[in-house]
């Protein structure tokens, strides 16, 4: 299957040509700049979500940072009636989790024994749900964190390093997982649709300063989604296109 940035260029482009069935119905609230942020972050977000044992009221779930597929992991996570604990480096980033929703935020640099306080605010059971957006320094962790028979959503690259087997122990189901299909996309979209969510948007680009959206993706300063538009103006979706970096 051709997947556009993928095995095809992606859509900075003046103009693309896309079979119909590549394409899926923008939300009706939402612009093109915030519909650029769902193809790839949003979707992955939901399948960490809902694409394994989907939460249930009361149960709490952890996410990792704060790029986009964490992000959109703490909104949809609400939508199920989650109790949300995050975890990040910083306090700014923190006031971010918190007005998305995050019901407490842990600042790690501050707290490095972080799944001593999760166990504390949970009561000493663990979290049931992990979105692992971090990598093999937070999977000991995260797993570390975790209630009996805890899902851990595996989205992250372990190109090197590894864990400890005592990091395993317990009874956690491990689930790895990329992007998703067509059909969650649009479920996705339904659910984002009839709550109205909005993405997190860090920084919106002009076209023509393409360059410097991916140079400030590369230096990490962002938190939330960085989107190049075709106009910075905030005009009508069905005005301007958009794509997310």
């Amino acid at each position: 299957m051709e997947q556009f940035g993928c095995t095809r260029d992606g859509m900075l482009a003046d103009f693309a040509l896309a079979d119909e069935e590549a394409l899926v119905r923008l939300p009706s609230h939402l612009t093109f700049e915030e519909g650029a942020t769902l193809p790839c972050a949003a979707v992955t977000a939901w399948s960490a979500i809902a694409g394994g044992r989907k939460p249930t009221p009361g149960q709490t779930v952890l996410t990792i940072g704060t790029g986009g597929v964490a992000l959109f992991a703490v909104q949809f996570a609400k939508l199920f009636g989650a109790r949300v604990l995050s975890i990040t480096s910083t306090e700014s980033k923190a006031a971010v989790l918190n007005r998305l929703g995050a019901d407490a935020v842990i600042v790690s640099d501050e707290c490095p024994d972080w799944p001593s306080k999760l166990r504390e605010l949970t009561g000493g059971r663990g979290v049931d749900h992990v979105i692992e957006t971090g990598g093999v320094n937070t999977l000991p962790k995260s797993l570390a964190s975790c209630a009996w028979n805890a899902e851990v959503a595996l989205v992250l690259a372990l190109p090197h390093g590894s864990i400890e087997a005592a990091a395993l122990r317990g009874l956690v189901t491990l689930r790895r997982l990329f992007v998703g299909s067509r059909a969650t996309f649009e479920e996705m979209n339904r659910a984002i649709e009839l709550h109205e969510l909005r993405p997190a948007i860090d920084r919106i680009f002009a076209f023509d300063d393409a360059i410097e959206a991916y140079k400030h993706f590369e230096e990490k300063r962002h938190v939330g989604k960085v989107v190049i538009s075709d106009s910075t103006t905030n005009m009508n979706a069905t005005q301007y296109g958009a794509r997310a970096a």
